[in-house]
């Protein structure tokens, strides 16, 4: 057990009350449930009904801010829920619970605050809550309380001071709704085999805890959890902690299971977890005895979808406690399949919640890609059973810490899991490439932000983002290099020694890594980590590095896709960086520099005119790269006669660098596109999709003028023989690729071969969707190439195509599957399907709620849909915020994907218009997604006026 774990004489004997208190609590708990069930179910008509106080008006009151006095420290709950599965009286899912948390006074108050929100609370003589002393301690009597709306407190006001360093019991009991908001203490319903579930989960990240039980909700508060859930018969109940006793009770004359867990370890509200279920489970003991399980609906299980989870999660868990240097710090692993469930994954301590498409995988049904998902999702998840979970961040403006390491080191463990998937590579797609995408705005912030910039559900919200997570990868892979990885996870390791149990901030890694730095012999830096690192963290963007090989100069600015825009943020460090920078000539690799200024003369990167300098080798670093144009030219001949020679992630590199330094106006556009020339002899997947990604936004751009239909020509003859490459592999089209990549590779052939008019692709899709038409219960399309094939033949048809696919997407049993048919239901050309579909988002009993953003997203994408995404949107603007504008993190998305086609000066004064009729609802977690969206269109605008003419001509001439 770490050193940040440690419990007093006087605690440990506060703790023997509390449990002799917790036993008594449990006992009474029928009698209190029979007490309330009747008062409840006739005043819980809204989410709080309790009394507020006189005024409402902000003030410097401690109530009226959104951070927690630092005079209390939580130490023990007890917390009792029973959530009911059927609806009350008043036609309502609800639950009910007793809660007691004892805490130590820090400082002398007279006032204590602790968050509820949307909970009913019982009232003890006309309070709601009752405070007792530990350990002999009188507590001052209540004086008043009431709920403060705003930022979400109960507040207790004393007669009395309590004492510095003496202990108090407070206890409540609640009402709650168990709705299906998908946070807080929440509810899902599924059907399985014609029959309704209904089933009871959690979601406490960011500020959900509190909706569940009174708590002090903040990361750094942590204590530890005794847990029991009251429960149906036929129902499972699983929390953090294993379950140390279930028995059969009566309450009320209604036979229930009761289940108590064994306490918690010391952790924070926002990774309590409880599920009530009828799931079923597989399960493994690892080499040191964990229990690992999974959890999903039964026919899930029972179809072998949670195999896979189950085999990498052991060699996954046992990367990590490798890597870290500290052995798992619980008994066991429960990952569970939900069929709601807003996030992607949660990395509930002991009990990983995930979507179902990111834990089940059916190798009949699901494609190599979900294969990939469920594994890269699970290494992150488990990832942070030790940053995150063990050592925590105290506040939630360092958010990028926890996110950001472990969205790195998931590559680290799935290659682990998967040697042979080259996982290590793709981080250049799925982090680097995409924080340059929102780290090149000027509406971009820092990864670490100061604490009173993140105050409220929206502003934390926000928080996860892009940045926090993409750019948090890249810088911290960038610093493991420079560092080396054995001296990384070397300070990594002491660094989670000292925190564990605890919290800390971005500066006490930094700490530790310098430490690890200078006991390590031949480890050298030209700063400390320190100074390097906080010119990464604490200013928002990145630097284009431009080498000249005439002279052997090298200099580096503030990367901006539109160059003239001006910075609001300043910055402390005037947007320079130290910039470790490996790289090579022609072929030797050398020897690793700095650039620790703006610019300085390195004689090595000058060269002769047959000898090319390519830099950011293996993209190790947070930063683009630009040369002189010979340097270009001499790297441009050396694709186009031996592309081999260059690292295949700096082929990816070459071409999203030159088409971004191209968008900036940095080089001549002309340039960026004959980097795509060289592609007629790729055959490797990550270049390709590098390509396919900045082409993309090319279509998105000029699928509306008369540019697209040379674009068409150009690609259609530089995929043909990738095409026709997968078509002599694969026996024609009837099996896939051995290799892991390749086979994503052919679904880029098969998808932009279909796109472009590629002769024998449409009607390749065409037949196949139309076999399976013919017999649904035989489908014969590969479960990789699915997606495609959905797509194109819903496209190309009419209302009976679609029809038949949403008939598909119902019965879908495998949630992979129901993925791929919702998005390609969106690919129809009929306006009117489309806009029915559009409704469809608003009805859960069609399209989940976790769903929607996404759909209507999928929908924006297509041409027509748009505008018919754009309008529906606004119109409903009231509906959607109200609905995911304040908590889900799937909203900030929503916005940039029905704004992503503009390009125009009337939709940017759409834009600018629905900015200004819609300020007085807001925008919540949104509000930078829109200022994104304003300066992304605003820089489209200007760069056609200067390109379109340009890129135009030289598509029609290369297409020729």
């Amino acid at each position: 057990m770490g050193k940040g774990y440690y419990i007093s004489r006087h605690l440990a004997t506060a703790a023997m009350v509390l449990a002799a208190i917790a036993l008594l609590t449990i006992i009474a708990l029928s009698v209190v449930y029979n007490r309330e069930k009747s008062k409840n179910a006739a005043k819980f008509t809204n989410a709080t009904t309790s009394p507020v106080p006189p005024t409402q008006k902000t003030s410097n009151e401690p109530w009226d801010k959104y951070r927690l006095p630092d005079t209390l420290s939580p130490e023990y709950y007890n917390v009792t829920l029973w959530p009911r599965l059927v609806k009350n009286a008043n036609g309502m899912y609800i639950f009910t619970g007793i809660s007691g948390v004892m805490f130590t006074c820090v400082k002398k108050t007279d006032l204590i605050l602790i968050h509820s929100n949307k909970l009913n609370l019982t009232l003890f003589k006309g309070h709601h809550a009752k405070l007792t002393g530990q350990s002999g301690v009188t507590a001052p009597a209540i004086k008043t309380t009431w709920f403060q709306m705003e930022t979400q407190y109960l507040v207790i006001q004393l007669e009395g001071k309590l004492k510095p360093g003496k202990s108090y019991w407070l206890y409540t009991e609640f009402t709650g709704e168990l709705a299906d908001d998908l946070e807080g203490f929440y509810r899902s319903e599924y059907m399985e085999d014609g029959e309704k579930k209904i089933i009871a989960i959690t979601q406490m990240q960011a500020t959900y805890a509190r909706k569940a039980f009174p708590c002090f909700d903040e990361p750094g508060m942590k204590a530890v959890f005794h847990i029991t859930l009251i429960h149906d018969l036929e129902t499972t109940a699983l929390s953090n902690s294993q379950e140390i006793k279930t028995e059969k009770v009566t309450i009320d004359g209604t036979a229930v299971t009761r289940t108590i867990f064994g306490p918690t370890k010391k952790m924070s509200t926002y990774l309590i977890a409880f599920v009530v279920s009828d799931f079923k489970y597989i399960s493994a003991k690892d080499k040191k005895g964990v229990l690992v399980r999974i959890w999903a609906r039964k026919k899930a299980i029972e179809d072998g979808q949670g195999n896979y989870a189950l085999k990498i999660t052991q060699p996954i868990l046992e990367f990590f406690e490798k890597y870290y240097n500290t052995s798992y710090p619980l008994s066991k692993s429960d990952q569970i399949a939900l069929p709601d469930f807003n996030s992607g994954a949660m990395e509930n301590w002991g009990l990983v919640a995930y979507r179902e498409t990111a834990l089940l995988y059916d190798p009949q049904t699901s494609a190599n890609g979900n294969k990939q998902r469920v594994v890269t999702v699970v290494s992150h998840e488990l990832a942070h059973m030790w940053f995150g979970n063990l050592v925590t961040l105290k506040w939630w403006n360092d958010l990028w810490l926890n996110e950001g390491f472990a969205s790195y080191v998931e590559y680290l463990g799935a290659d682990y899991a998967e040697p042979t998937w080259d996982m290590k590579d793709q981080t250049i797609l799925y982090d680097l490439q995409r924080a340059f995408a929102v780290d090149s705005l000027t509406s971009s912030h820092p990864l670490s932000r100061k604490e009173e910039e993140v105050n409220t559900p929206s502003e934390i919200s926000e928080m996860f983002n892009t940045i926090s997570y993409s750019k948090g990868a890249a810088v911290l892979k960038m610093l493991s290099e420079f560092l080396t990885e054995p001296v990384f996870a070397k300070g990594l390791s002491n660094y989670l020694k000292q925190f564990a149990f605890g919290s800390s901030v971005y500066t006490d890694l930094w700490d530790h890594l310098q430490k690890a730095v200078d006991q390590t012999p031949g480890v050298k830096l030209p700063y400390s980590v320190h100074e390097i690192m906080n010119r990464w963290i604490l200013q928002m963007g990145f630097p284009v590095i431009t080498i000249d090989t005439r002279t052997g100069n090298v200099s580096q600015k503030h990367f901006l896709l539109e160059p003239e825009a001006v910075v609001d943020r300043k910055s402390e460090f005037n947007y320079e960086w130290f910039v470790p920078i490996k790289w090579m000539k022609k072929q030797q690799v050398q020897d690793q520099l700095w650039l620790l200024q703006k610019s300085a003369l390195h004689k090595p990167m000058k060269v002769s005119k047959n000898e090319w300098v390519l830099a950011n080798l293996h993209v190790s670093g947070y930063f683009r790269v630009n040369y002189d144009l010979g340097n270009w030219e001499r790297l441009l001949s050396q694709l186009e006669s031996g592309h081999q020679v260059i690292p295949v992630v700096n082929r990816a590199q070459i071409l999203d660098d030159a088409f971004n330094l191209a968008r900036a106006s940095i080089i001549n556009i002309t340039l960026a596109l004959r980097t795509t020339k060289y592609l007629l002899h790729e055959r490797k997947y990550i270049p390709w999709e590098a390509a396919l990604r900045n082409l993309n936004y090319f279509f998105q751009l000029f699928d509306r003028s008369e540019v697209y239909g040379a674009m068409q020509a150009y690609l259609k003859k530089q995929v043909k023989p990738l095409f026709e490459y997968f078509g002599n592999i694969s026996s024609n089209w009837t099996a896939v690729p051995s290799g892991h990549t390749d086979q994503f590779t052919q679904i880029i052939a098969l998808s932009l071969a279909c796109s472009t008019g590629v002769e024998g692709c449409r009607e390749l899709t065409r037949n196949w969707f139309k076999k399976w038409m013919q017999n649904p219960h035989n489908n014969v399309i590969h479960p990789n190439l699915r997606s495609t094939v959905y797509c194109n033949a819903i496209a190309a048809g009419g209302a009976e195509e679609w029809n038949f696919g949403w008939q598909m997407f119902q019965k879908a049993t495998v949630a992979a599957e129901a993925v791929k048919l919702r998005s390609a239901l969106a690919c129809t050309k009929v306006p009117w399907l489309l806009n029915r579909y559009l409704e469809y988002t608003m009805n859960p009993e069609k399209i989940r709620k976790q769903d929607a953003t996404s759909t209507i997203g999928y929908i924006a994408s297509n041409i027509i849909g748009q505008s018919l995404a754009w309008d529906f949107v606004r119109a409903n603007w009231d509906y959607f915020f109200k609905m995911y504008g304040t908590g889900s993190f799937s909203f900030s998305r929503l916005i940039s994907d029905i704004t992503y086609r503009f390009c125009t000066p009337f939709e940017l004064s759409q834009l600018k218009r629905f900015q200004k009729d819609n300020a007085e609802t807001g925008f919540g977690s949104g509000t930078r997604a829109l200022q994104q969206a304003i300066e992304k269109t605003t820089a489209k605008i200007k760069w056609l006026a200067e390109n379109k003419e340009p890129v135009h001509q030289w598509f029609l001439s290369e297409s020729a």
